[in-house]
């Protein structure tokens, strides 16, 4: 059975790779993290055959989690009520232990959802999870998979044993949230690809760096702004010449600000602003945008003036290079401080 990371740059088609997989008679399970690209996922498919086969089954991850694995085979011996998305107490969080309820359910009998799949595996209800996913379905695919963290991540790896096929989907660099944190639980997880990578390997996985390397959204001078200056690797699929530059004349300013049709991208707090505007990290999965301008705020303008982007805290890197890679044209940069006459 394969079991195989399929890394992909922004704009290689990772739901496309998932989508063409499914055929009227699949037996799969795909797997996602948030509701909003479960409901692409699902639209995609009855664009493509008209209906979701009878075998194929679309999740959100914690759906998934807790109505898939959780309930069928621990809920009913642990009567619990539903799941708890705050995260528990630090002083619970800490000193309780693993085998006490308290650990992983809170005192109104809701399950922690960054426990879940810790209990899990702790309880040794992963073997049944791994049978349980066995009896419905002969392939296994999780898109976003730089999203899973803390207990989740290893509960990724432990399907790895799974003797079916499994397909994890991600890009590495797009990692701007966390499905859940536990203390120190993969903490450093996302400091290094490399390491990343490791632990995917002795999970059992094949590393995939070619499949989705080069992206069909971005032009060849935005993914070599990216390589340059961001220090992550993404080719192009496309030919056409656009521009990449700094706006720094008033006039040139107001007139990307004044055209509509040109999104503004802010580090944060975007909604201060008039006209068509968002967050850096907001815009992960859209790709209609044409012409983008990155807004850089004093930190990240600094850090480009001095050539330093690849510098920059990992979470901030990777919302920049989520902010780059939406342009389908040119890509266009700003400082912040010229903006304040945009504000509400």
């Amino acid at each position: 059975m394969d079991k195989r990371v399929v890394f992909a740059v922004a704009g290689a088609g990772k739901t496309s790779l998932i989508i063409n997989s499914v055929t009227e008679d699949s037996r799969c399970l795909i797997i996602t993290y948030t509701d909003n690209n479960t409901d692409q996922l699902v639209r995609r498919i009855i664009k493509k055959l008209g209906c979701i086969p009878k075998g194929v089954r679309v999740y959100s991850y914690f759906s998934f989690l807790y109505a898939f694995c959780y309930r069928p085979i621990l809920g009913y011996d642990l009567k619990t009520k539903g799941i708890n998305f705050d995260y528990p107490l630090p002083k619970y969080a800490q000193f309780s232990k693993m085998n006490k309820r308290e650990h992983y359910i809170d005192k109104n009998g809701r399950v922690f959802s960054n426990r879940i799949s810790k209990l899990l595996i702790k309880s040794k209800a992963i073997n049944k999870v791994l049978e349980r996913i066995e009896k419905f379905f002969d392939s296994v695919y999780i898109d976003e998979i730089q999203d899973l963290s803390g207990n989740d991540f290893n509960f990724a790896c432990e399907l790895a044993k799974l003797n079916v096929n499994v397909c994890l989907v991600g890009d590495f660099y797009q990692h701007t949230f966390k499905t859940s944190i536990d203390l120190n639980v993969q903490k450093s997880l996302h400091d290094s690809f490399e390491a990343y990578s490791r632990q995917l390997i002795k999970a059992g996985y094949t590393i995939d760096l070619v499949t989705l390397s080069n992206s069909y959204r971005c032009p060849p001078a935005v993914c070599s702004f990216v390589e340059d200056n961001l220090g992550i690797n993404i080719g192009s699929n496309k030919s056409s010449e656009v521009e990449v530059r700094l706006i720094d004349r008033p006039d040139e300013i107001d007139a990307i600000y004044a055209d509509n049709s040109i999104v503004k991208l802010f580090y944060q707090k975007s909604n201060k602003y008039t006209g068509n505007t968002d967050n850096w990290g907001n815009t992960k999965g859209i790709d209609h945008h044409i012409d983008v301008c990155a807004v850089l705020n004093p930190t990240t303008y600094k850090a480009f003036k001095q050539g330093r982007l690849a510098s920059l805290a990992a979470t901030t890197r990777n919302k920049l290079y989520v902010a780059c890679t939406r342009a389908n044209g040119n890509l266009y940069f700003v400082d912040e401080k010229f903006l304040s006459q945009y504000k509400k």
